[in-house]
């Protein structure tokens, strides 16, 4: 064990104080109730309150939004920060300047999970969902597990729970090459779209950072890949199969897929066994194609079939993924993260397939000046699949303006008459005086504070 390692056991066991640097991000909150869980006081720093670091604070952590060293818990054991803390941070320079121990969020992740049956879900998208899929699934059959996840579950209103059983299903996020400080038992990689070039320059780094990471999967371990990612014969697992939503020639595939009342009910095939009459109640071809995935590690648990079933069709998503905020026969809302060219693909075609006849209006808030900038051209193709195009101002995040990008970039590239860029407080009066009977909100950024006035003023069209 490293000499972390040993510090954060002797934590703990000692149940000393834990200060997070960006408690309220969705990975670093899932550490955070994984050691309030265990009896630890907790604490720590976020730029903005939100409703999960209210929630949070219901829960008994400590939680301030100023970064001011005098608010800071100074008899902290272990500080964990998230990478998107700023160069220059007042309370991180203390931390580390006097002789802390300071840690990244992926560090932690790590030290946690490595004793454990791991399961780990990689992907530039999908991650989430699947992750959340499994875990749910583990947890609704009574094989158990401790689930570090990316989003919101919403069968659970929270994105950690806890068991007794040494297993863990954790999110392995590619940013800031996180992902290679896991070692899972299983692994899953559910794409490897081009992401995050402001982190690893060109595609091949960032492929060659996945490659790394089935590299870091146990011997013997288990690898479920989407068929046909690029360069997946470099992939290295004791056991690799390959999955799709309904290509015959993966190992692992949905077939005689069907929509019935807003439902998909579909068979689906693993290696030499078949589940037959799964029902998902989520919008979206691509779960079903996440859902493969979750059964087929599922399988490979042994876990009973029936079992399966009834967790799958219970599963209520993840927040913020394919959610309806508004499901009326007039009005259709629905909000998702998608912040990513192939994310928006899926959502989009999702959305259409399931309603055929009614107008698709899309709002999408991209995320990060670097990734607007690199992937303008993706963006502009998928979102003229929707009938109409709303697009709000970039969310820069972590990121400081880049001259000459801006959504305006976008929106010049879409070849579609029907498209508008507006201000976030201009969006709902636009909506209110236009026709918007399939609404999609999407983006990465603070877009879903938006949702409640929009579903509000949706519900008095009707």
């Amino acid at each position: 064990m490293t000499k972390t390692g040993n510090i954060l056991s002797g934590i703990e066991k000692s149940k000393e104080l834990v200060y997070f640097l960006g408690i309220g991000g969705i990975g670093m909150s899932a550490l955070a109730r994984y050691f309030n869980s265990r009896g630890h006081r907790v604490s720590g720093y976020d730029r903005t309150e939100s409703a999960l670091t209210r929630q949070m604070t219901e829960e008994g952590m400590k939680i301030h939004y100023e970064d001011k060293v005098s608010l800071a818990d100074k008899d902290a054991a272990l500080v964990i920060y998230t990478p998107a803390i700023p160069e220059g941070h007042k309370e991180m320079e203390f931390f580390k300047n006097n002789g802390y121990t300071v840690i990244k969020r992926s560090e932690a992740l790590g030290l946690i999970t490595e004793n454990k049956l791991n399961i780990c879900v990689a992907g530039t998208h999908g991650k989430t969902t699947t992750s959340a899929m499994v875990a749910h699934i583990l947890r609704d059959s009574g094989f158990g597990c401790n689930a570090f996840l990316g989003g919101i579950a919403t069968n659970y209103n929270s994105n950690f729970w806890s068991s007794e059983k040494n297993v863990c299903v954790a999110e392995a996020d590619e940013y800031d090459r996180s992902f290679l400080k896991l070692s899972p038992d299983v692994a899953v990689i559910t794409a490897m779209d081009a992401d995050h070039l402001d982190i690893y320059g060109t595609e091949k780094n960032m492929q060659d950072a996945f490659i790394a990471f089935t590299e870091r999967i146990k011997p013997g371990g288990l690898l479920i890949a989407k068929k046909g990612l690029a360069r997946e014969n470099e992939f290295k697992a004791g056991t690799r199969w390959t999955y799709d939503a309904e290509n015959l020639e993966a190992d692992c595939f949905a077939k005689n897929v069907t929509i019935q009342n807003g439902a998909y009910r579909f068979d689906v095939v693993s290696g030499n066994s078949s589940l037959g009459g799964v029902e998902l109640n989520m919008g979206g071809r691509h779960n079903i194609e996440n859902a493969v995935a979750a059964i087929a590690i599922a399988g490979y648990l042994k876990i009973d079939e029936a079992k399966i079933k009834k967790a799958i069709a219970g599963f209520k998503g993840v927040k913020r993924r394919f959610e309806y905020i508004v499901k009326s026969g007039s009005h259709i809302l629905i909000d998702d993260y998608a912040h990513h060219p192939e994310e928006l693909r899926a959502l989009l075609n999702g959305a259409k397939e399931l309603y055929p006849n009614k107008k698709c209006t899309v709002v999408f808030q991209p995320h990060l000046y670097t990734r607007t900038r690199d992937l303008a051209d993706g963006f502009a193709e998928v979102l003229a699949i929707a009938d109409e195009v709303v697009l709000l101002p970039i969310y820069p995040a972590r990121e400081l303006p880049i001259e000459g990008v801006s959504s305006e970039m976008i929106l010049n590239k879409i070849n579609k008459s029907s498209k508008r860029v507006l201000q976030k407080t201009e969006l709902v009066d636009w909506v209110k005086s236009n026709n918007t009977e399939l609404l999609i909100t999407a983006g990465a950024g603070d877009i879903d504070l938006l949702l409640n006035d929009l579903k509000l003023m949706l519900e008095k069209k009707r």
